[in-house]
């Protein structure tokens, strides 16, 4: 384990005004994506629209790393350069989505396990030689009535940790995802207190299986009330609640924690990451505060692209616009 470019890799992944683009949807949520623009889904154009997005070349102001999906990294622009090639150049770290599916977990209903821990030392190796630093696995934590266990997250738990020491021992950076669901009627009360055990439980594994928190990035929901659920909060008390989450399980020596979107739109959450932003800036936090948005960065270059070869030109303009706004926000100057 190289712990000097484990740290180096993951603070560029945090740098200031900088986030993550997580383009790692599978094949088949790519397929749902491009069903409502009206797009077939088939390898060239899922390729297609990679080249639309990967080939940005202002990207870098925003974005300090990429992850795709396995697909994806294999695949080229084209103009013929590898995807991690062409973003290693252009200042861009390529990442890879390594997990497998969230699989029912066996005796416990409503409940998920996340896949993926065979076979991983040899994958890892070979995403290391197509392009690959750093990694990411999402664990699914589900708010219901009984639910999560303990077990469930324990179990979760115990799977990023595994996932987290393969990865540096391959000297990948690891992004542990732990999302805890939007899903549900639940309140923001009931959010905090499961996102707390989650990450909690989820360092004591980390530190449990000798993982060098220097060269981890946690990435991890807003505290926000279940999407059915009728209870209104503000940004200011999502930013509390989140914050208060984060000062007594997060340690100090991670370099940096990403936000998902999750179900967000690409307006709440670049809306709230400025909130968490500016009440961070004020704490004195010790991590760096960025995000790694998928569709929220997205949406708007796929509805603009919309498959048509003129278009290609106003969907990276749409993307560029959009991810200045996100930029801001992670400096909590999105209304300077």
């Amino acid at each position: 384990m190289d712990k000097k470019l484990l740290n180096d890799t993951a603070k560029a992944l945090v740098a200031r005004h900088k986030g993550i683009l997580a383009a790692d949807e599978s094949v088949g949520t790519m397929t749902t994506r491009l069903d409502v623009i009206g797009v077939p889904s088939t390898e060239e154009t899922r390729r297609a629209y990679r080249d639309v997005l990967l080939t940005i070349q202002k990207m870098n102001t925003y974005i300090s790393g990429v992850i795709p999906f396995d697909e994806t990294i294999r695949q080229s622009t084209d103009g013929g350069d590898p995807f991690p090639s062409l973003l290693n150049h252009n200042g861009v770290i390529t990442g890879i989505k390594v997990d497998k599916k969230a699989l029912p977990m066996t005796n416990f209903p409503n409940e998920k396990i996340t896949a993926g821990l065979d076979g991983l030392d040899e994958r890892l190796k070979e995403y290391k030689s197509l392009g690959a630093s750093f990694a990411k696995w999402r664990a699914v934590i589900t708010i219901g009535e009984g639910i999560p266990t303990d077990t469930c997250i324990n179990s979760n738990a115990e799977m990023l940790a595994r996932y987290a020491a393969l990865c540096q021992e391959n000297d990948i950076v690891p992004i542990v995802e732990p999302e805890v669901m939007m899903d549900g009627d639940h309140d923001i009360k009931r959010c905090e207190h499961v996102t707390y055990s989650t990450i909690k439980k989820v360092f004591t594994k980390l530190q449990e299986h000798n993982v060098y928190l220097g060269g981890v990035i946690l990435k991890i929901n807003m505290v926000l009330p279940g999407r059915e659920s009728s209870e209104e909060v503000t940004d200011e008390q999502i930013a509390d609640a989140t914050l208060r989450v984060f000062k007594d399980n997060v340690p100090d020596e991670v370099p940096g924690i990403v936000f998902l979107s999750g179900g967000q739109s690409a307006e709440e959450a670049t809306r709230r990451l400025n909130e968490i932003a500016k009440k961070s800036e004020l704490l004195g936090v010790p991590w760096e505060i960025s995000y790694s948005f998928g569709r929220a960065l997205q949406e708007e270059t796929l509805a603009t692209w919309q498959g048509k070869r003129e278009n290609i030109e106003a969907a990276k303009s749409a993307f560029l616009s959009r991810a200045q706004k996100v930029s801001s926000a992670r400096e909590g100057k999105l209304d300077e």
